[in-house]
């Protein structure tokens, strides 16, 4: 378990971070997720003691990471994946690693193996495409076979393959029971493998929330409805509380009013119904509502 209580960082007179109190439980994967600038980073790096708060703590397994035995064999970490020395090859900046915490070789072997770099485990690191030095950073995170995982945008850079695999990666882990905290700007991704979303913009904590409870509070739920008799269906499902827009001739979207009655007043009606969905928000919706007044840098809509 990874807990934050009241982190704050400040240089000089910027604050990065803000009284910040979240816990990653163990057996999901939360998602990390804020705009650049929302402190995500520095607060990965106060957990794992390359920043000193200002002020709060942060603790792994009940511990600050300064005071962990063996911290690789604890808690693995992907912050930098350019963090290695570039002219050891793959295979020798692992054993380097191993050697400090007493790790077998042959756990070297097995996560070169499990990274996928097994073709290139003798090329100096330096080398490296990006996406190749992603996976060797994921085999660092993994060396220790640790009970939790510190990942910072791992997919970076990776094909799909390479997606898919960290993707299942981390599902098993937490499945397993291990903690993962995991960030990536791909919405889609976070989608498909996060459980518990945290939310940060401006150095402060947003949302803390499941993700499924997350999209439902900050997206709106619309109905796509279809119809030969359009303005007479329109009339009957008009009301304050509803919001009606046109889509086409046939077609309209209706918000403020689920499906089934909908489609029981159509009934009720005699209104025959071509077509009658349900579009739910998505993450990548209810994150942008949630972050739209801390975007650091806001782009202009091209129109």
């Amino acid at each position: 378990m990874i807990t934050a209580e009241g982190l704050t960082k400040r240089f000089g007179d910027k604050t990065a971070v803000q009284d910040v109190s979240f816990t990653v439980k163990p057996g999901t994967v939360t998602g990390f997720l804020g705009p650049n600038g929302a402190g995500k980073s520095t607060t990965m790096r106060m957990i794992v003691g390359l920043d000193r708060p200002t002020a709060g703590r942060a603790t792994v397994a009940g511990r600050e990471y300064r005071h962990l035995r063996a911290p690789l064999t604890e808690v693995g970490v992907l912050l930098d994946a350019k963090a290695v020395h570039t002219g050891r090859t793959a295979r020798n900046h692992l054993r380097a690693m191993a050697a400090t915490h007493g790790i077998p070789l042959s756990r070297v072997d097995e996560v070169i193996e499990l990274a996928g770099i097994g073709s290139v485990a003798r090329k100096r690191a330096g080398k490296f495409s990006l996406g190749m030095g992603q996976r060797l950073g994921i085999a660092s995170a993994l060396l220790g076979d640790p009970h939790t995982l510190i990942l910072d945008e791992p997919v970076n850079g990776l094909d799909p393959e390479g997606v898919r695999w960290v993707r299942q990666f981390v599902r098993r882990a937490a499945a397993d029971g291990r903690t993962v905290l995991l960030s990536s700007h791909l919405m889609s991704e976070m989608a498909q493998t996060a459980d518990h979303v945290i939310v940060m913009g401006r150095g402060k904590v947003l949302a803390d929330a499941p993700l499924e409870e997350l999209v439902r509070a900050w997206t709106t739920t619309t109905v796509r409805v279809r119809s030969p008799r359009l303005s007479d269906l329109v009339s009957a499902v008009a009301g304050p509380a509803t919001e009606i827009v046109s889509t086409s001739p046939e077609t309209v979207d209706v918000v403020g009013l689920p499906a089934s009655r909908i489609g029981d007043i159509a009934a009720e009606q005699g209104i025959p119904l071509h077509e009658l969905t349900p579009i739910t928000g998505s993450l990548e919706d209810a994150y942008l509502a949630l972050t739209g007044d801390s975007v650091e840098y806001r782009t202009k809509e091209i129109s």
